[in-house]
């Protein structure tokens, strides 16, 4: 079937349904690797509005 949900993790497909109880994962394993990327701070949500900063050579002149 298309368009089923993949692993946030290893990209396997997965079962979206009360009998894996892992979802959206598929495994405990996985689910863990992806506890412990936020918990380190590797993924997260960024603010409202929170902006990428890029910096130009330019900037190194102005100070």
């Amino acid at each position: 079937m298309t368009g089923e949900p993949k692993c946030p993790t290893c990209q396997v497909r997965v079962e979206m349904s009360p009998a894996n109880a892992w979802r959206p994962f598929c495994s405990q394993r996985c689910r863990l690797i992806d506890l412990g990327e936020w918990l380190r701070g590797v993924r997260g949500i960024p603010e409202q509005g929170e902006l990428p900063v890029i910096h130009s050579p330019e900037d190194e002149t102005r100070h």
